[in-house]
């Protein structure tokens, strides 16, 4: 019973060697294979080369008093986010969300409670938060945080 089990695992094994070099031309080396499955894609470096702070076009007083803006009378919890870096060179404090139908301003609570006064802008999918709101929330570019989103 042993004997055939051997020799079938035997037979695969040398069955994928065989078939390593399938669909290669004879005298190409195995690196060149993905290439003959699909071209080579080209890459550009997001903005430019740019830095982020070069990006971000918001003040640091428009920032702080964004921070500083108390939460108006007659808001209500619009409901919680997770949150992306959206377009990096589209200026302003914005967030992009499904849970509104029409821009309008609103705020933001970050994890850290820190609150943040916003334009609130329709989308689809997932919540995309402006370059100058990632950082007077002092939220790193690479973070998904979860946000509270406010609005009227």
């Amino acid at each position: 019973m042993k004997t055939p089990l051997l020799l079938l695992a035997a037979l695969s094994l040398a069955g994928c060697s065989a078939l390593q070099g399938l669909g290669r031309k004879p005298d190409a080396p195995a690196s060149d294979l993905a290439t003959e499955i699909a071209p080579p894609v080209r890459t550009t470096v997001l903005g430019g080369g740019q830095a982020p702070a070069a990006l971000d076009q918001t003040s640091a007083a428009e920032k702080a008093a964004a921070l500083a803006a108390p939460a108006k009378g007659g808001e209500k919890a619009l409901g919680k986010a997770v949150v992306a870096l959206g377009a990096p060179a589209e200026p302003g404090l914005w967030l992009q969300t499904a849970l509104v139908s029409a821009p309008v301003q609103g705020r933001v609570v970050a994890p850290g409670g820190q609150s943040l006064a916003l334009e609130l802008r329709p989308g689809t999918g997932g919540a995309l938060m402006s370059l100058s709101a990632y950082q007077a929330l002092g939220i790193g570019l690479t973070d998904l945080p979860e946000v509270t989103i406010y609005g009227p």
